[in-house]
């Protein structure tokens, strides 16, 4: 993966990033595991990234809307 995370305060997620080009979402839980997320428009990342609660806007936005793979 070379899309740069981006580390959030949350008490859940530990960083995000995007890839534009292929519009997937990368995300770092604090207890190690890493997903993606494919085919999330550029307006959901940043509404991720700018969110009050990332953990929240991840569940609610992002879980059985995408599809998703956990990587590690």
């Amino acid at each position: 993966m070379n899309v740069e995370l981006t580390s959030v305060s949350s008490s859940n997620v530990a960083a995000v990033g995007y890839d534009v080009e292929n519009e997937t979402v990368y995300v770092q839980f604090l207890n190690g595991s890493e997903y993606i997320y494919k085919g999330v428009p550029q307006h959901d990342f940043d509404g991720l990234l700018n969110a009050p609660s990332v953990g929240s806007y991840l569940h609610r936005n992002f879980k059985n809307v995408y599809p998703y793979e956990r990587t590690s």
